[in-house]
């Protein structure tokens, strides 16, 4: 399609998703117009029914041949959403749509923002369906595994060009509200078809904004309008459980607060929800606990591969209280024989991850408990992936994962599809460089399995799935032992 052709069809994709109405479309048409430094528009047929990366990327092809922009993925970026800016509502508009939708129900009002949110682009839904996804069978249930393929690599342009600028200070992060309408540069994604909600948690300022890589449905982040520090308190329980009652349909939950068990921002504070439900949501209370004083709350240790306690109650105040003392206990728990140490050298190991949702008329929170220490044999975390799992991941384990869902490198896909054919047809795995840190685990495969082109990839599959499960054990502070068992009580006896 020619240029004018794709304006009239972005323009026309504009109405049909309603980022625009019918007496914008001039408007609109004129607006792209100056983007693109033409100054004229002909009228033109619009052959075919195509889809927004079609229109996209013909408009993208004539800007980078017409010098308005480089033709590497970073500077396709920050120019498509610069087009898509021009076409999202205002801010203004937005919200009070969003607040018209909510005197309806929580869910209408998610279900207006979500929608925007992907068909303004801001979230790429065509990059999204290139994401491998599946489900592994496990004695926890059934655990989500993902390799997140949305997310673009940097290109050595951009990368050259990121060390040669100058560092900005605005925004602060990636999550601070000035982000909203931020035109971005080489190292920061641009944001003109971005859209923040306020709300008021904590009677403070918070917002709320998709995820605009969606590693689940309704990914959503919550973010303080200040940036400040995460930090788990008493006042992190509220928070959660004030964004649950705006929206009972999503749980929430928090990173925690320390480097290796925490999350990759640690410099703003923010929780992640959504209307999905995890594995760990489903798993069942398998050792039930009275803790004294708050018989109206139900407790006990959750069946899943890290040591997890549930607390449940309508009474979400009860429940915070509760929580505030387990996590008091906690930072200052030392047990030298489950290998917990509260402390070394000064450095503080022990935090929470707490997860809230609203399920069958009560309040539940899930409070994670980690330790970030290390050893000389596991430098990046003992209560982390061991070295015999980094061919998989070695990757941080935060709250996503916590829950039961994987996010894996995308180098996987590659060595996947390599992996398979060096295992179907009797290939050197140690002779190719991509894959040779799999070897010890291949040769497992083979002698585990009779694998075959048509089975091949299914057990691939299967088996990093296991893996994950077996990461997840690794990263639980108490063991899923008997004697891990009892030292698990040891510690919920000890908050008395």
């Amino acid at each position: 399609m020619n240029i004018f052709e794709a304006i009239a069809a972005l323009v026309q994709y504009a109405e049909n998703e309603k980022l625009i109405e019918k007496e914008d479309k001039t408007f609109a048409v004129n607006r792209l117009l100056e983007a693109l430094q033409l100054d004229s528009f002909e009228e033109t047929e619009i052959k075919s029914n195509y889809e927004l990366k079609d229109i996209l990327g013909a408009i993208l092809d004539y800007a980078c041949e017409n010098g308005l922009c480089e033709n590497s993925v970073v500077y396709r970026d920050l120019f498509d959403t610069k087009i898509m800016g021009l076409l999202t509502p205002r801010p203004s508009e937005v919200i009070r749509e969003f607040k018209s939708k909510y005197a309806e129900s929580p869910e209408a009002a998610t279900n207006y923002y979500y929608y925007l949110s992907r068909k303004s682009d801001y979230i790429r839904e065509y990059r999204i369906k290139n994401d491998m996804k599946w489900i592994t069978p496990t004695e926890y249930g059934d655990i989500d595994i993902t390799i997140n393929l949305s997310k673009p690599e940097k290109d050595p342009k951009a990368i050259a060009a990121a060390l040669n600028m100058k560092q900005s200070a605005y925004p602060k992060c990636q999550l601070c509200k000035e982000n909203e309408g931020y035109a971005g540069r080489v190292n920061h994604p641009a944001r003109q078809n971005h859209r923040i909600i306020p709300l008021k948690i904590n009677n403070s300022d918070w917002f709320l904004q998709y995820s605009p890589y969606v590693y689940y449905n309704e990914h959503c982040i919550v973010f303080n309008g200040n940036h400040t520090p995460m930090k788990i308190d008493k006042s992190v329980f509220g928070k959660l459980f004030d964004f649950v009652k705006l929206f009972p349909h999503y749980f929430v939950g928090s990173n925690a607060d320390l480097p290796i068990v925490g999350g990759s921002i640690l410099t703003h504070e923010h929780f992640q929800g959504g209307h999905y439900t995890f594995a760990m949501a489903k798993a069942p209370i398998e050792t039930e606990f009275k803790f004294d004083g708050y018989e109206d709350v139900e407790a006990g240790i959750v069946k899943w591969p890290m040591s997890v306690i549930r607390l449940r109650s309508e009474n979400t105040e009860r429940i915070s209280e509760l929580a505030d003392k387990i996590l008091t206990k906690w930072r200052a728990y030392t047990d030298e024989d489950a290998f917990i140490f509260a402390e070394t050298d000064g450095t503080p190991h022990n935090t929470i991850t707490p997860i809230a949702r609203y399920k069958d008329n009560a309040y539940e929170l899930d409070l994670v408990l980690r330790n970030n220490i290390t050893t000389e044999e596991c430098p990046l975390g003992f209560y982390h992936p061991h070295p015999e799992y980094h061919h998989i991941k070695k990757e941080n384990i935060g709250l996503i994962e916590v829950m039961g869902l994987a996010v894996l490198p995308a180098r996987l896909k590659e060595e996947m599809e390599i992996l398979k054919n060096a295992l179907v047809n009797g290939l050197d795995i140690s002779a190719d460089e991509r894959i040779e840190k799999h070897k010890e685990w291949a040769d497992m495969l083979k002698a585990k399995y009779e694998i075959t082109d048509d089975n091949c990839m299914d057990i691939l599959k299967k088996e990093i799935g296991i893996i994950f499960t077996a990461i997840l054990e690794q990263c639980g502070v108490f063991e899923r032992t008997e004697e891990g068992k009892a030292q698990f009580i040891k510690f919920m006896k000890a908050v008395q």
